[in-house]
Formats: C-alpha cells, sequence, structure tokens
C-alpha cells in the first residue's frame, strides 16, 4: 500500500492567466501554494495558514473557495500518493519566498510542457483555470 499525504493546495491565477506556482528547496518541481495541516485544522485553516508561513501573504478562511478534493501522484515523493483540498484564492499582492519555499512564480500553462510541474497541476489544475 502507497503512503498518502494530505494537503492544501490553492489555485491562484492572475488577470494574465498565469498560474501562481512554488517549488520547495531542494526539488525541482514546481507546484501550489499549499501544505499539510496541523492537528484540528480544516482544510482552508491549513491554507490560510501555510500562504502566510510560504508567501507572506494573508488570505482569510472565508475568502477561500472550496473546488474539490483531488487525488494524484505526488510530486516530490516517490510512490506516494497526494490527496489535496483545493481551493482558489485571490493574491494581489507581493508574494516572498519564505519558510521551506525555493522559488515562487507566476507560471503560464504553456510553460508547463518544458518546466517540471507536479502532477496536481497537469492532470486537476488546468480545467479549473479559467478559459478552460
Amino acid at each position: 500500500m502507497r503512503p498518502v499525504i494530505h494537503v492544501s493546495a490553492a489555485l491562484v491565477v492572475d488577470d494574465a492567466g498565469r498560474l501562481l506556482v512554488v517549488r520547495k528547496r531542494g526539488t525541482t518541481v514546481y507546484m501550489q501554494p499549499g501544505g499539510k495541516p496541523e492537528p484540528g485544522e480544516t482544510p482552508a485553516e491549513t491554507l490560510s495558514r501555510e500562504l502566510l508561513e510560504e508567501l507572506g501573504v494573508h488570505v482569510p478562511v472565508a475568502a477561500l473557495e472550496p473546488l474539490g478534493r483531488f487525488t494524484t501522484a505526488a510530486a516530490n515523493e516517490a510512490a506516494t500518493t497526494l490527496v489535496a483540498d483545493v481551493f482558489r484564492a485571490v493574491i494581489t499582492e507581493p508574494c516572498v519566498a519564505a519558510a521551506e519555499i525555493d522559488d515562487v512564480r507566476w507560471m503560464h500553462p504553456d510553460e508547463f510542457a518544458t518546466t517540471p510541474v507536479a502532477p496536481l497541476i497537469t492532470e486537476h489544475m488546468l480545467p479549473l483555470m479559467p478559459g478552460k
């Protein structure tokens, strides 16, 4: 039986149709901002906390729009299943890489073919993006 990781992840798209992605220190794959829950947290509380810790942006729980729970392969853990509660979030303030995040960027879907991105993006996020 494969190990399972539960996370909350943000779908953040700017006016140019680019997806906000992050890359953790020591990895090569870009993924959505977010992370693992602390004991007693709801998925939305987890995401709100992680956005503040990882990017320095405050997104209140009430401002997160639930989009669903998705299952796929984990990006950086071999033979591991990822279960992600995904929320649409609006971020208008500048993001700064903090905690374990090494890089933050806005990536256009055209770049997904040439940049390593998490399976959650290619399998589940693309159809959720505006205009798709």
